[in-house]
């Protein structure tokens, strides 16, 4: 038997047992109940359950704390053993008082039957519990013994073959210190050729060197002169540039000056001029308008001077005001 099939047969104990508990305790309340009530009060008959389910109750704390104990190998003294029979005689008083008070001894025997049984079985199921405990307790001593014996005879292959590496080693030490002792002596006269080898081809490298080296002294002196030839020709022509470039921006700014200078006296011109007699044509009054709003002249102003509404010349400012239209663009046109 393993440790499986000690576990099912607690499975099958634990179930058996506690079928036979919750049978008894519902043919208990059923018995029982009718006898409480017919010896309570009327108005408290409502409490005639209450006595069979404590006894039950205390029933069923003994056979659950019975069978943890058990399955921990332990014992509980003796108020358990006093408080299992304490409550099956009370079982078993309580079950058959209806019918011995009636002098009914079949009744007596019938009604004794699951109190009695339940007895037994905590009784029973405890014994059975406490053997199983053992015998799971010995199933793991023999276990533990089998594997100490395993474990001692892993340790001692491993120590076989601990020393059998460490031989291993030991002759593979000597092999390699045979070895490289060999390639010692092969290296030392290999770099002897080599060492001869070199000398020889250093003293050719140096030669060489020499000869590399004057040849490229003299290209440095021919590109340095190459050098300061196009850096000398690059400055002439950027000095040139940088004087056209002088001369076109000094231009361009006279020539701005200039523009400027003339649309200021046209601008003046326009403003001038007085207001005007009549409705000028648009182009021309466009043109006074934005010169008025260049010298920041009043709406009415403006209106007075190209003789348009003040709601078209208010329209036009709104116009000048706009970002996308350029600052003073009629102005600008009327210039060119």
């Amino acid at each position: 038997m393993n440790a499986v099939h000690i576990r099912s047969a607690e499975r099958a104990l634990t179930l058996g047992t506690w079928l036979i508990v919750c049978g008894a305790m519902l043919y208990s309340v059923l018995t029982v109940t009718p006898l409480m009530a017919a010896h309570t009060p009327a108005r408290w008959e409502w409490t005639a359950p209450i006595l069979p389910l404590v006894v039950d109750a205390a029933v069923v704390i003994v056979v659950r704390l019975d069978s943890v104990l058990a399955r921990l190998g332990g014992r509980g003294g003796g108020w358990p053993v006093v408080l299992r029979w304490m409550t099956g005689g009370m079982t078993l008083a309580l079950n058959t008082a209806d019918s011995a008070l009636q002098k009914d001894l079949v009744g007596v025997a019938v009604h004794a039957v699951a109190p009695l049984l339940l007895i037994v079985t905590a009784e029973t199921s405890l014994a059975y519990r406490r053997a199983l405990a053992d015998a799971v307790a010995a199933l793991e001593a023999r276990q533990q013994a089998e594997r100490d014996v395993a474990e001692q005879a892993a340790r001692e292959r491993a120590e076989r073959a601990r020393a059998q590496a460490r031989e291993e080693r030991e002759h593979a030490a000597v092999l390699a210190r045979e070895q490289r002792e060999h390639e010692a002596r092969l290296a030392r006269e290999q770099a002897e050729r080599e060492d001869w080898r070199w000398r020889a081809e250093r003293e050719g490298r140096e030669r060489a060197a020499a000869a590399e080296r004057e040849a490229r002294e003299r290209r440095e002196r021919e590109r340095e002169q190459r050098e300061s030839d196009r850096e000398r020709l690059a400055r002439e022509a950027a000095e040139q540039a940088a004087q056209q470039r002088r001369a076109a921006q000094e231009a361009a700014v006279r020539e701005q000056r200039e523009r400027q200078q003339r649309a200021e006296r046209e601008q003046a011109a326009l403003l001038e001029r007085g207001p005007a007699a009549g409705k000028l044509p648009e182009p021309e009054a466009r043109q006074i308008v934005s010169a008025a709003f260049v010298a920041e002249l009043s709406v009415r102003a403006a209106a007075e001077l190209c003789g348009w509404s003040v709601g078209w010349v208010s329209a036009r400012y709104a116009e000048q005001r706009q970002p996308h239209t350029g600052v003073r663009a009629d102005l600008a046109i009327a210039s060119r």
